[in-house]
């Protein structure tokens, strides 16, 4: 994740807070929340697509939908 854009994210949180930002602030702002979100959300899914389920045996139990996500983003 790119601390800049954390880092801008919180002084346009700060600046919110002592005054109203001007519309291109609140523009800037909702931009790089969503760019934020996207990324979150592109390493959470990394982050389960890479997670492999087993019972007590050592059986491999993960749920055949991860294991066809796994095969398409592999192919």
């Amino acid at each position: 994740m790119n601390q800049a854009l954390i880092d801008r994210i919180n002084e346009l949180s700060r600046l919110s807070k002592e005054r109203e930002l001007t519309a291109e602030e609140q523009v800037e702002r909702q931009a790089l929340r969503q760019e934020y979100l996207q990324v979150f959300r592109a390493n959470v899914k990394s982050h389960l697509l890479n997670i492999k389920v087993v019972d007590e045996t050592g059986a491999d139990i993960t749920p055949d939908k991860l294991k066809l996500a796994k095969a398409q983003q592999q192919n």
